[in-house]
């Protein structure tokens, strides 16, 4: 028994790091700054500020939702994870009902690879940002744009059907980038 507690840790967290290794790799722009600067007194003098009402200067909070919405999901997948691994680790079930939280877990994570896959797929057609969340077959796309046009609501929709099998259903919206 302890040897199958063992590899069931180990597939779980060879899985999560699968998932966070695939978006952190493919990830473009994970932080909104490019480095870190530290000022002195030369480098205050160098350095330019931009004007408050330019539309140079990137928003970053439609980013930071989407960020936030993600940490929800993982939080609430990860507690799902852990409650599946009690089930599957527990003497008290039965081996059928221990194989039934090991298969949901085994959905769980093909889930998060294909949310995560999607995500970046999305990304790759243009977009600054995407978030995609997938439940009983229907997928929910947002993306950050400054407007979506029929066609491009289109272009998501064939992109998340073709790449994910189960969805029966799938929304787009979009949040203004700027």
């Amino acid at each position: 028994m302890r040897v199958k507690k063992k590899g069931v840790w180990f597939l779980t967290l060879l899985s999560l790091v699968a998932v966070i290794g695939v978006y952190y790799l493919f990830d473009r722009n994970p932080m909104p700054f490019d480095g870190i600067t530290i000022f002195s007194d030369d480098t205050i003098e160098d350095t330019e500020l931009g004007e408050a009402g330019s539309d140079a200067t990137p928003v970053f909070a439609e980013s930071y939702l989407f960020e936030e919405l993600r940490m929800e999901m993982r939080n609430e997948r990860s507690q799902q994870r852990e409650l599946l691994t009690q089930k599957i680790t527990s003497d008290d079930l039965t081996a059928e009902e221990r194989n039934q939280a090991f298969d949901e877990m085994q959905v769980l994570t093909k889930r998060e690879t294909a949310e995560a896959m999607l995500e970046m797929l999305i990304k790759d057609l243009g977009y600054e940002d995407a978030v995609v969340r997938t439940e009983d077959g229907a997928v929910k796309v947002s993306v950050i744009a400054d407007e979506l046009s029929a066609a491009q609501a289109d272009q998501i929709v064939y992109t998340v059907k073709s790449e994910w099998e189960d969805s029966s259903t799938v929304s787009v919206d979009f949040k203004s980038g700027q």
